[in-house]
């Protein structure tokens, strides 16, 4: 009943209704333009193009942009311009003294960032657009099924139409970046991620719509009863993992400043246990997926490469886990400075007790992120690897991945705890009815 309440009470509070209905009108408005194709192409013969090449990179890509490259539209390319130029930015934030000073100018700097973001994001959006452009035009007269040719992609080819698709498919990526802004600032959520999370959950009826219509019949209902506990299995695990954190006791140094006392507080340091979030997944299946792409354009050696690295094979299974625990390791080192927070601790006078400020406290902090990054890598890899085992063990049809699961619970987790946050602090109880407490993961201070 606390959680119906709760939903009750998201309609008491005008600043929040108008925020959801912000949020459902800009997301409605993405959903529109995601069928509206970009000029000169076919999109019956796209859809029998991604249909055969499911299991590659495009079949990805396709997923994550809500079916729009499927649909050949104006936001084919995605929001995925915009994740990359965010990446790179970060990546030279670690090499390039004047980033690494923005970053550590606060609000400012921040804004100045975004700005740069933004200019990195057209540039990969035109880079991307010629490159659909050009690919869309090899796939001219392509064999698309066993027995015969389906036709053209594209029905004028030249530099009229790649013109036009680069014009057409940036302005479409310009647009969502819009859209994700704007939701972040006036919607509730983050607007790039609620995006992505649209994406893929559209893709959920028209997949057990097309499941059920294959095996009209056949359907066996123990499997479906076991994979759909798997799911929730699945879920439950992500929703713990995610909420889970290691916090790390701080104390802050009691001073006097005339008559006053400030200070002799305790506090935490909480530490995610999956800092890096679904990158590593993402990361981790593009390297796999790419050569099935490029074995379609019949580059030499792919078509090997591509039998090698069959999706359920031990070899994809064993390359897949390893690249996840790498791309872990490695985005945390690049999101988490801990040199840069103890620093921050050493400037508010706050240090961890029986560590020296300075640099014992950073070697304290990376030496936990180590250990929290070990188990929340392994995590991710069992959550991205287990759904597929389980799924070829029960021989279901059904495709869905433990990247996409935890996308989506990722982003209706965030998006509930900015709810709650509106709902406590206008004395309304959150949506779980104890104001949304993370889990916390103990273990020993002198790790």
């Amino acid at each position: 009943m606390a959680l119906f309440s709760g939903f009750a009470n998201i309609g008491k509070v005008p600043e929040l209704r108008k925020r959801l209905l912000f949020t459902l009108v800009m997301l409605a408005v993405y959903r529109i333009g995601v069928f509206v194709t970009i000029p000169g192409v076919d999109r019956n013969v796209m859809q029998a193009v991604v249909n055969k090449q499911g299991g590659g990179l495009l079949g990805m890509l396709n997923m994550f942009s809500g079916g729009a490259l499927g649909n050949l539209s104006i936001f084919a390319l995605g929001i995925m311009p915009y994740v990359s130029a965010s990446i790179v930015l970060q990546l030279l934030a670690m090499v390039f003294k004047p980033l690494e000073e923005l970053r550590k100018e606060g609000e400012q700097g921040q804004r100045k960032i975004n700005q740069y973001t933004r200019y990195g994001t057209i540039v990969l959006s035109v880079v991307q657009a010629f490159s659909i452009a050009m690919s869309l035009e090899a796939l001219n007269n392509q064999d698309l099924s066993d027995s015969a040719r389906v036709g053209d992609v594209v029905v004028h080819a030249g530099w009229g139409f790649r013109i036009m698709s680069v014009i057409t498919l940036t302005t479409g990526t310009a647009f969502m970046m819009w859209v994700g802004e704007q939701i972040t600032e006036r919607g509730i959520g983050n607007g790039i991620s609620l995006i992505i999370f649209a994406g893929i959950v559209d893709g959920i009826p028209s997949g057990l719509f097309q499941y059920f219509a294959t095996n009209k019949g056949n359907i066996q209902p123990l499997n479906l009863a076991a994979v759909a506990a798997v799911v929730l299995a699945t879920v439950a695990t992500i929703v713990f993992f995610e909420r889970g954190q290691r916090r790390i006791p701080i104390f802050y140094a009691r001073r006097t400043v005339g008559r006053r006392v400030y200070g002799g507080q305790t506090a935490h340091l909480p530490l995610r246990v999956n800092t890096a979030g679904t990158i590593p997944p993402i990361f981790a299946s593009s390297l796999l997926m790419f050569p099935a792409t490029l074995a379609n354009f019949k580059i030499p050696g792919m078509a090997q490469l591509q039998t090698a690295l069959q999706r359920g094979d031990w070899v994809f299974n064993v390359f897949y886990v390893g690249l996840i625990i790498f791309f872990c390791y490695f985005y945390t080192a690049i999101t988490f400075q801990p040199v840069d927070v103890a620093d921050n601790l050493k400037k508010q006078q706050a240090f961890i007790p029986s560590i020296r400020q300075g640099k014992q406290t950073a070697d304290y902090i990376d030496h936990v992120m180590s250990r929290l990054t070990f188990g929340g890598s392994l995590y991710v890899a069992a959550v991205c690897i287990v759904p597929s085992i389980i799924s070829e063990a029960f021989h279901v049809p059904f495709r869905w991945g433990g990247t996409s699961i935890m996308i989506v619970v990722g982003v209706a987790i965030d998006t509930v705890n900015q709810i709650e946050a509106h709902l406590i602090t206008r004395n309304y109880e959150g949506l779980s009815g104890s104001g949304g407490k993370a889990t916390r993961i103990r273990g020993r201070r002198d790790v």
